[in-house]
């Protein structure tokens, strides 16, 4: 970014540049907020730095403008403790600003949020602690070192993490889910920060746990809002498991009533072992909270789709490869297109020149692809490196691409249930056999037809649990080259159907759209109305999952007759 007094400058700076990047065009001074122009040209941020500083657009505030790089990607909170030496940085958060769902609405000072972002990879994280860290090094070089909570506002660009601001502080609602997940004992980390010690103390947090916080605000926030309205139902919702309400706009009265005496009237976190479960146990809570006004009106608001971009994220795909890794197209066009809820962010080889790994570079600066030398290093030793790279990049999902290496039991049990390879036959016939060996044998052995299947990896090579195979016919003129063309044609389809099962197989009710609150309700309403349909012979009763029917008892001419009737849930 560059900072410019005279119009003529700032004009000179931007001519420097690269015309087809954009800028970010800013007043310097206070602007109501309103000080910031997004030209999508070059000659639209040279008109935009004139508006500003000749044209006085927003007075005495733009005589000095900021030119600033255009940037996009995801925002992330990152908050760091800080000892005036080192920084350790906390799982990172990201928050909802508007104040209705879909993003839309009034800027607010935050309607949730949740922790850790799934966003920030272990790898983008500690690139991040490092720039904290480097932050407070250079404060304290010239002498002003910084102790406290740093507060990092970071944009995750396709070029990596940029800094969009600093702030000197906590964040609101961020710390109500990232102190949660703090293990440590929070006194420890802040008098370490205070004695300039914070690199004596092991700062941990909760591993496997996610957090979620929603914001019960008064209808009509941010504009005008009503207050005194009486708040019912914190016992309830303060008592529930993994459940913690944090206050901010209330009052107790003389009668000790609590009451709403702000905005943003409270956060309630909830906590579990992964996001969905934290923000179930988050939205349960503030179902048993009301805020009555005086006519019985319930006049609280919140949004209802805190983190759902996070619950419902593409599922995040490694890839090991040796060879071409011709499969591997196919399962990239399909993330590119959108037919697949995925998308590849990594890619591995133990070869230096595999061409698999121009496919990874193909995809992007985000993507980590990457070179593991086996050299010197045992085998376990050598799976471990690749697990590095794999786990700092976020990944969830392994496929072996032309894989021409017997993996480790301390990788397969590592990765059990998420990693899967392609055998060029119909397994279990011809097990541990590879490339056109196995297309020979399948010639020789006069089989009729032949394929290839997708197998979770286990320690037993080609021994693990099927899960897609693609069938092709077998002709008599075949020859191992010609049927591994043709089965080769269906080794990406395959991984293709193996990614949506996977996929699928983590939809929960919530992730369908289905609620099972409303579910139930539904069920206490329609009781009455089915209970009044009992009659001899029919127990019309709800909530079972069976019933029989005597039809004799019912009234009809049969005997010796009962229908059975059995529901799945």
């Amino acid at each position: 970014s560059r900072t410019s007094p005279p119009p003529a400058d700032a004009i000179a700076y931007v001519k420097s540049l690269d015309p087809n990047d954009r800028q970010v065009v800013k007043a310097s001074g206070l602007a109501a907020g309103k000080g910031v122009l997004l030209p999508t040209t070059q000659s639209e941020t040279i008109d935009a730095i004139n508006e500003i500083m000749s044209d006085k657009a927003f007075g005495a505030a733009g005589d000095t403008c900021v030119v600033e790089s255009f940037m996009t990607g995801p925002e992330a909170s990152c908050l760091a403790f800080c000892d005036g030496k080192t920084a350790v940085l906390m799982p990172a958060a990201q928050d909802h600003k508007r104040a209705l769902d879909g993003d839309l609405g009034l800027n607010t000072g935050g309607m949730g949020a949740y922790a850790p972002a799934p966003c920030v990879t272990p790898e983008l994280q500690k690139e991040i602690e490092a720039m904290c860290i480097k932050t407070v090094e250079k404060m304290a070089e010239r002498g002003t070192p910084y102790v406290g909570v740093l507060y990092a506002g970071m944009m995750l660009t396709p070029n990596g993490p940029s800094v969009l601001e600093f702030n000197c502080r906590f964040g609101d609602p961020e710390t109500q889910v990232v102190l949660p997940l703090l293990e440590t004992d929070l006194y420890e980390v802040f008098r370490a920060c205070c004695d300039g010690k914070l690199d004596t103390i092991d700062v941990r947090f909760k591993e496997n746990v996610s957090a979620a916080t929603v914001v019960c605000a008064a209808k009509g926030y941010p504009e005008k809002y009503p207050k005194g309205m009486e708040i019912e139902g914190l016992d309830e919702a303060g008592s529930m498991e993994s459940v913690k309400v944090y206050h901010a706009g209330t009052k107790v009265d003389d009668a000790n009533i609590t009451r709403c005496s702000g905005g943003r009237v409270l956060a309630v976190t909830g906590m579990g072992s992964n996001l969905a479960e934290a923000l179930a146990s988050s939205y349960k809570a503030v179902k048993q909270i009301t805020f009555q006004d005086a006519g019985g009106a319930d006049l609280k608001h919140y949004r209802t789709d805190i983190a759902k971009g996070a619950v419902h994220k593409k599922l995040r795909i490694g890839v090991l490869g040796s060879t071409r890794g011709t499969a591997l197209l196919p399962v990239m066009e399909a993330c590119a297109n959108g037919s697949l809820h995925a998308e590849i962010v990594a890619v591995v080889s133990n070869r230096s020149a595999a061409p698999i790994l121009d496919k990874g570079k193909s995809l992007g600066p985000t993507v980590t692809t990457k070179f593991v030398s086996a050299k010197g290093l045992s085998r376990e030793q050598f799976d471990a490196e690749c697990t590095s790279v794999l786990v700092g990049a976020g990944v969830e999902y392994v496929l072996l691409v032309g894989y021409m290496r017997i993996l480790s039991k301390e990788f397969t049990d590592f990765w059990a249930g998420r990693c899967v390879n392609v055998h060029p036959s119909l397994l279990p016939k011809h097990a541990g056999g590879m490339d056109l060996a196995v297309h020979q044998a399948v010639i020789d052995a006069k089989e009729s037809e032949s394929g290839c299947t997708i197998h979770e990896v286990t320690e037993e090579v080609d021994g693990g649990p099927i899960v897609v195979q693609k069938i092709v016919k077998v002709d008599s003129g075949d020859s191992a080259e010609s049927l591994k063309a043709k089965v080769q044609a269906l080794e990406g389809p395959a991984f293709i159907e193996a990614i949506q099962k996977k996929c699928k197989n983590s939809i929960s009710y919530a992730d369908a759209g289905v609620s099972i609150d409303a579910g139930n309700t539904l069920v206490e309403l329609i009781k009455p109305a089915c209970k009044a349909t009992r009659r001899p012979g029919c127990d019309a009763d709800l909530g079972g999952f069976g019933g029989l029917f005597d039809l004799a008892a019912a009234g009809y001419n049969t005997e010796d007759t009962i229908i059975i009737g059995a529901t799945d849930g």
